[in-house]
């Protein structure tokens, strides 16, 4: 499981008591995401190996119009 930060919060006052809360042991400052890394890890190399399995399976034809249906909606988006 992954540990991380707790999120500050961005009123002062409330900053200020879980800074003084943490200083003095009352809290703990980590914080568990819940995630199992090794399904993490699995599931990332899963996505490496897809991505150019899809594309030595698709035909010349098919990889530009789905290029050009790319660009389109990436200039859509920019204006």
């Amino acid at each position: 499981m992954v540990i991380r930060r707790k999120k500050r919060p961005r009123d002062p006052i409330q900053l200020a008591k879980l800074i003084g809360d943490i200083a003095t042991g009352q809290t703990e400052d980590r914080v568990e995401n819940g995630e199992n890394p090794a399904a993490t890890e699995f599931m990332r190399r899963g996505g490496l190996k897809g991505g150019p399995a899809r594309a030595k399976k698709l035909t010349s034809k098919q990889r530009a119009e789905i290029a050009r249906i790319a660009a389109a909606a990436r200039w859509k988006k920019s204006r």
